[in-house]
């Protein structure tokens, strides 16, 4: 159990937080501009986030992080699959739960929280994903 966790947060582990803080400066603008300022809904302007983040992501954790050479549609449709799984969680669970714990708060600050734990949530569940599915390497 020790040996996977180390494996899990090796260097391809910190290029991947590297390539995160990347994807949150321009995800993260993007997603609380369209939301704050042109007053968009809470699903649009997050998941205007992810869509541009995840454009930057691939390429970036593809040949940066994960340095894979494959290509594939495959892979790219697994990379979408597990964006679009990671985020439907994240978001999905994190409105009800800072809902649930903010009870009383205005509507703005409860979705201003809510995708704040969404972004941590779903970076968790997108490195899992990327790392054991997505790119993963096969045993020799």
């Amino acid at each position: 159990m020790k040996d996977k966790l180390k494996n899990l947060l090796d260097i391809t582990f910190w290029k991947f937080i590297l390539v995160g803080i990347a994807n949150t400066i321009v995800g993260t603008t993007v997603m609380f501009v369209a939301y704050n300022v042109f007053h968009l809904s809470y699903w649009i302007s997050s998941a205007s986030n992810y869509v541009i983040g995840s454009i930057l992501s691939y390429f970036l954790n593809k040949y940066f992080t994960f340095q894979n050479k494959k290509k594939s549609w495959k892979q790219i449709g697994m990379f979408v699959i597990n964006i679009t799984i990671c985020y439907l969680v994240a978001y999905g669970c994190a409105k009800p739960i800072v809902a649930y714990l903010l009870k009383g708060s205005t509507k703005v600050l409860l979705e201003n929280i809510s995708m704040l734990v969404g972004m941590g949530a779903f970076v968790v569940l997108n490195y899992l994903g990327q790392r054991l599915f997505v790119f993963k390497e096969k045993e020799a």
